[in-house]
């Protein structure tokens, strides 16, 4: 493959016309500022050129034509994490969008369904739910299936489940010859334990097949109350986690509106904090494990049962791309003196979420059949999200998120969960132990790393 200094980016680009046609846009066609962008749109990615897939077999062509022209290749289905692979650099690179490959076909007897690469979580709940079925998928439904469950995937069902990527049963790849190849148990065993972790540094995961849950509806909701009272309810919620069930997932956030007219009023030009999640139990026993949350009188308490389909409106995500830059730690302990930290910290005028999840559980047990990530190693997770409206509000908003998690940095341990990773870290300690043997079969895999990824396994 000719260097990028051998060969001139005119011929680079004729290259790729000759083989793709319109398929592929570069920076001088009109089409280049819309299909560039990301979900996270403070994040300017700048590719060599941009490929929209509708197909696996387009997928081969993309990857057989950017490697002939001596690029590079990175995939991406909605752009959540964007950051990362902006920095990983974006010159040489042919940026695969997975946005129209979407699909999912649901097995009800096996509770497994086959997913198309660039589907969102939304398009699996939304064919799963007519069999009483649902995902372990994350707070947004309109994030990746594959970004997300090869990153790991931390979901609201993942104290008694465990992480998403342990739902994965097989993935169908185009690796760096251009060919489309099956990873499994049964098959290219290695690929498939490295791709379960080192996702988008091994190839283009056209296709996916995950477990499904046996869960039709779920008791979930949120409970809300004036940000005056942060330290109260951060005490008790901290103090309520450290005894509950392995079937209670949930999250403590504080969060800060802007004065917006399409904000419903409850929320708009407000600070308010935030207890939701999910628990896996009877109404009965969902109603006795709340009950100390609930004596804190809440301003709105939504909990109860609701479709499995309706989890993802819980955590109020965005619903449109917005500008972000996040940062987390995991944390080994939540004693008093990190809850008072956490909501002194809270209180930065700079930050939009401040945000505590509890893990452990199965979350923090690697699973029996694992792949390169299958657990991640802390009970608590700290996460600061930070808006910038503007290019020039980056630095401020990223030192507000910074200060968040640093403040919590006595009780943080050494890992990462790489789905929390939006650029601006060392990823290794996302990987942990798997590290090394992830860079060696990056090496067996794709030597001359022409895929790139928004966490990187090649050092």
């Amino acid at each position: 493959m000719p260097s990028a200094s051998e060969t001139p980016l005119d011929e680079r680009a004729a290259t790729l016309r000759a083989a793709l046609g319109s398929r592929v846009v570069f920076a001088g066609d009109p089409e280049y500022d819309v299909v560039r962008m990301p979900w996270n749109v403070a994040v300017d990615q700048r590719p060599f050129a941009v490929a929209t897939p509708e197909s696996a077999e387009e997928v081969v062509d993309i990857v057989r034509a950017a490697t002939a022209a001596g690029l590079r290749v990175a995939p991406q289905s909605t752009g959540h994490a964007a950051a990362g692979l902006a920095e990983s650099g974006l010159a040489d690179v042919v940026l695969v969008r997975l946005s129209t490959l979407r699909g999912v076909t649901v097995h009800p007897d096996s509770r497994t369904a086959i997913v198309l690469g660039g589907s969102h979580w939304n398009d699996v709940l939304a064919a799963a739910a007519p069999h009483g079925l649902t995902a372990l998928h994350g707070s947004a439904g309109d994030v990746s299936v594959a970004g997300y469950a090869l990153g790991g995937g931390v979901s609201f069902y993942a104290r008694a489940h465990g992480l998403g990527v342990n739902a994965v049963r097989a993935v169908q790849i185009v690796t760096v010859d251009g060919s489309l190849v099956r990873a499994s148990a049964h098959e290219n065993t290695d690929l498939f334990w490295a791709v379960r972790g080192g996702a988008g540094s091994f190839g283009i995961v056209v296709s996916l097949e995950i477990d499904l849950l046996p869960h039709a509806d779920v008791f979930a909701g949120m409970l809300l109350w004036d940000a005056s009272v942060t330290p109260a309810v951060s005490r008790a919620w901290a103090k309520w986690t450290a005894s509950l069930p392995e079937s209670v997932t949930s999250t403590l956030r504080v969060m800060s509106f802007p004065p917006l007219p399409q904000l419903p009023p409850f929320l708009s030009g407000r600070s308010v904090v935030v207890v939701d999640g999910a628990i896996l139990e009877t109404d009965a026993r969902a109603a006795e494990l709340l009950a100390p949350l609930r004596e804190l009188a809440p301003e709105i308490d939504s909990f109860g049962r609701i479709p499995a389909s309706a989890l993802v409106q819980v955590h109020m995500d965005p619903p449109q791309p917005a500008p972000a830059v996040t940062r987390h730690r995991l944390l080994s302990s939540l004693p008093e003196e990190a809850v008072a930290a956490f909501v002194a910290a809270s209180e930065d005028p700079g930050l939009f979420v401040a945000e505590l999840r509890h893990l452990g559980g199965a979350a923090a047990r690697p699973a029996a059949d694992a792949g390169a990530v299958s657990a991640v190693a802390g009970d608590y997770l700290v996460h600061g999200i930070a808006v910038p409206p503007v290019p020039e509000a980056v630095p401020a908003a990223t030192a507000a998120a910074t200060a968040l998690v640093d403040a919590l940095a006595p009780w943080a341990g050494d890992g990462l969960a790489l789905t929390f990773i939006d650029g601006g870290a060392d990823r290794a300690p996302g990987f942990g132990a798997s590290i090394d043997r992830l860079r060696a079969l990056k090496a067996d895999w794709d030597p001359r790393n022409v895929f790139a990824a928004a966490n990187p396994v090649e050092d």
